[in-house]
């Protein structure tokens, strides 16, 4: 049986944009990232599957993880969220097998979409919290804080993943334009043929 190890993500930030000189996210540093690893068959089905975890300063567990990954798949993760993780590590992390879910609504779309406004429509709910309040639990420190942070980042990747699976098996995602309107994107987020899967470089 063929199978696939997908790693979907997201993470938190230690600073908002405001706190920084520019509008580079490598200067955000990292609170915590939330990783839900699997194994799915070649209908996409998912056989095993684990939510975790790490904080800043734990982040060696994760590119391992990364490495043996046939896709790692966020939302907007190649231009924010690897920025923020690259300085954490010598490895280049573009060089894995990345899956972002905004690039691809992008190409289909043309325009960027919200999480919030996809999940909404697609899975009727959304956003337990906002992310402004997640760099004000980091500052807190506090375990009550800490928990909310946790909980906050892990839901993001609940909802990334689920957006994710909807737009694997039916092709399509939906939202709510400006004027309210309700509208569908095509997408295809399949893998591509066996014969041209690009294997992962040994980065280790």
């Amino acid at each position: 049986m063929i199978t696939k190890k997908e790693v979907i993500f997201d993470l938190e930030t230690q600073k908002l944009f405001n706190e920084v000189k520019e509008e580079n996210p490598s200067l955000l540093g990292v609170s915590i990232v939330s990783i839900y690893e699997r194994i799915i068959d070649s209908n996409y089905n998912e056989l095993e599957g684990r939510l975790v975890s790490f904080w800043h300063d734990s982040l060696d567990q994760i590119w391992p993880i990364f490495q043996t990954a046939d896709r790692i798949i966020g939302f907007n993760s190649i231009k924010f969220d690897i920025a923020v993780l690259q300085p954490y590590t010598k490895i280049p992390l573009l060089k894995f097998n990345h899956f972002d879910i905004l690039e691809k609504i992008k190409e289909s779309f043309g325009k960027r979409i919200r999480l919030d406004d996809i999940a909404k429509e697609t899975l009727k709910k959304g956003k337990n919290d906002i992310g402004t309040n997640a760099v004000l639990y980091w500052k807190k420190g506090d375990p009550k804080s800490l928990k909310k942070l946790q909980k906050y980042c892990e839901m993001d990747v609940i909802i990334t993943k689920e957006i994710y699976d909807f737009g694997l098996k039916k092709n399509t995602l939906h939202f709510k334009d400006k004027w309210n309107t309700p509208r569908q994107i095509n997408v295809d987020f399949s893998y591509p043929d066996e014969g041209e899967t690009t294997q992962q470089t040994a980065l280790f």
